[in-house]
């Protein structure tokens, strides 16, 4: 095993999970974790959800703490950046002009929020994006009862802080270009169904609608989509995140969507490999190259560089999962659904609690626990298999006896 020096760019769980897993596996040798954050490495998930509802602090989704990386003697660069990374000198520059070296290099950089999405105004007072903890402090501070709230766009982070939002008792009204919420991501019936829970909730959605410009008013903003417009005390956009590529890509590393890398990680360059949201790494389960932007696999992926660092033979063969907590609704997803895959319905969804495979050529490609814990270890398993979809609709069916092929 090689105990000369790692280098992690990027204060993320990824970053901080291949620091962490490197200390567990017993690596001895130099670990400096660069972050570009103020902010000790946290978990981002809470910002959408708990932090933003009140009922969460910093603490509670904190890696670890100050006196943790001391102990193990990881040196920790806060609100530090990297500016150049010298592949042929194995050496990066800090934004302050210094310089370290490196015999491993780990890029576990994340991503930013979309800022405006060529919408005019996006850069006036009281309009926000949600990514850091920073964001999400700013926001909560001005989410009261009654503050009208206007959220661009329909996807996670949108959904999550419309439910969150209204939870405050916030004004809650959500413009997206989509037709149905998170319908591409997990098609039409759950894309409906959590729509119609908003709407109980008291969110109000303004679809297929593209906002052209923000206004400031007298006391308000004014959005404009098309010949609607709406006032509102604050504007969340909510528009997607980009990878940060640019040092990477200035290296000379081979990017795509994401840095390309194998399934041990490695990049074009063997001594630099990527973690997280920027990896585009290929899944052996997939056999496809896949960039995935969840918790879930900033953990593993950053448990996997650790372990290709220290000399295992572990590969990149999970399936994607992810969760979302909104109002009442509580899921957990494992797979890789894809459009055109077909929708089968275990359950009532009227009552809310149900479970939702999806289906390529008769074969399982995804599936998702609503409201019923406990079995998306089961669901995984099933994940690949063929059965009969009259069988997965079959309540009278233990999932158990699904994937003992029963």
């Amino acid at each position: 095993m090689s105990e000369a020096p790692v280098i992690i760019i990027g204060g993320g769980l990824a970053g901080a999970t291949a620091a962490s897993e490197l200390r567990e596996r017993g690596y001895g040798g130099a670990v400096t974790l660069i972050a570009g954050e103020e902010h000790l490495p946290y978990e981002r998930p809470p910002l959408s959800k708990d932090f933003l509802q009140g009922s969460s602090e910093l603490p509670d989704f904190t890696v670890h703490d100050a006196q943790w990386y001391a102990k193990h003697d990881i040196d920790l660069l806060l609100g530090t950046r990297v500016e150049a990374i010298d592949r042929t000198a194995k050496r990066v520059t800090l934004d302050g002009g210094g310089t370290l070296d490196y015999a491993q290099l780990v890029l576990a950089t994340g991503s930013r929020a979309n800022p405006s999405g060529g919408i005019e105004g996006a850069d006036l007072p009281g309009v926000r994006v949600l990514r850091t903890i920073d964001d999400a402090r700013a926001l909560r501070e001005d989410l009261n009862e009654g503050t009208r709230l206007v959220i661009v766009g329909s996807g996670w982070i949108g959904m999550e802080a419309a439910a969150s939002a209204r939870q405050q008792g916030a004004e809650v009204t959500v413009i997206s270009p989509s037709r149905i919420p998170l319908g591409n991501v997990l098609g039409e019936p759950f894309g409906n169904h959590l729509t119609r829970m908003h709407q109980e909730a008291g969110v109000q959605f303004e679809l297929a609608t593209h906002v052209g410009r923000i206004e400031r008013g007298a006391d308000q903003l004014v959005v404009h989509a098309g010949s609607w417009q709406t006032g509102a005390d604050l504007v969340l956009l909510a528009i997607g995140a980009s990878p940060h590529l640019e040092v990477a890509a200035a290296s000379g590393i081979e990017t795509d969507h994401g840095v390309v890398v194998d399934a041990s990680l490695r990049s074009s360059d063997p001594d630099v490999l990527a973690v997280g949201d920027i990896a585009q790494a290929f899944n052996t389960t997939l056999r496809r190259q896949l960039r995935v932007e969840h918790w879930d696999n900033a953990i593993r992926q950053g448990k996997l560089a650790a372990a290709t660092l220290t000399g295992a033979d572990e590969q990149y063969d999970w399936l994607p999962y992810f969760f979302t907590d909104q109002f009442e609704l509580g899921m957990e997803y494992v797979g890789d659904r894809q459009d055109g895959d077909a929708d089968v319905v275990r359950g009532d969804m009227d009552e809310g609690e149900f479970i939702m495979f999806w289906l390529r050529e008769g074969r399982i490609t995804a599936a998702m626990n609503v409201n019923i814990w406990d079995v998306n270890d089961t669901l995984r398993s099933l994940v690949g298999q063929r059965i009969d979809p009259e069988r997965l609709q079959d309540t009278s069916i233990e999932l158990g006896q699904l994937a003992a092929g029963q």
